[in-house]
């Protein structure tokens, strides 16, 4: 009997452990460090400009964010921003690089289960380093039978991942917390699109549901994507 859905590709990052809320909690130091200068609301809008402009530079992750607050630090304080700020906000950036990881709900148990019928894949965009540091420290690495860690999580890089670790996009399911980058993306490649709402929402990676529901689903967590997998076979 040949399986409709061949390989499951899992988000990391807010969909198998915690992260957004690290970067929330810097930008509440970043802002109580800037407080002189500039409205919290304020600040945070022309970070998050900041960080839209230097995707293209600095890709996703940690680094990035840091060196965007440097730039915004630097523009709102009209160059004056000082240099003790400066290195407070390096300072913030490495400690990001080294939080512990602690697994979201039902994440290794989902994992598990699928990898007794599935081909399982990490799909993660990010810095490198600190993507693989993370899953390592996660404990889940030996359950993937592939991990792809990318620059950008188009409709291009799932039909290329599917391909490779696959039978193609049409037989495989993404499974994350951004609608953007985890369902609209691989199904626009031809894939089920699986959304697990995390809670704390990059701005970046909001977007609404697709129109055509054919190959979307939306989980509140984990606990239900075996059974999930398991309808689609």
């Amino acid at each position: 009997m040949v399986q409709n859905l061949t390989t499951v590709g899992f988000d990391a990052d807010d969909t198998l452990w915690h992260n957004e809320r690290f970067f929330q909690m810097t930008q509440d130091h970043f802002a109580g460090l800037l407080a002189d200068f500039a409205e919290a609301d304020h600040l945070m809008e022309r970070l998050l400009a900041a960080e839209r402009r230097n995707i293209r530079h600095y890709g996703y992750g940690v680094k990035g964010f840091t060196l965007s607050m440097i730039e915004t630090a630097i523009e709102v304080t009209e160059d004056r921003v000082p240099a003790a700020v400066i290195r407070q906000l390096i300072e913030a950036g490495q400690e990001m690089l080294a939080h512990p990881i602690e697994l979201l709900p039902h994440a290794r148990a989902a994992v598990e289960a699928v990898a007794q019928t599935h081909r399982v894949l990490l799909i993660t965009k990010g810095d490198l380093i600190d993507q693989e540091r993370k899953l390592a420290q996660s404990g889940l690495g030996d359950l993937f039978h592939g991990v792809e860690i990318v620059s950008e999580k188009t409709a291009q890089t799932y039909e290329t991942v599917f391909e490779r670790h696959g039978e193609g996009a049409g037989r495989a399911m993404m499974v994350g917390n951004s609608m953007r980058s985890d369902v609209l993306a691989p199904i626009l490649a031809g894939a089920w699109g699986v959304y697990v709402p995390h809670g704390l929402e990059w701005e970046i990676e909001k977007a609404d549901p697709p129109e055509d529901r054919t190959r979307f689903h939306s989980l509140p967590d984990l606990g239900a994507l075996a059974d999930l997998v398991g309808q689609l076979g």
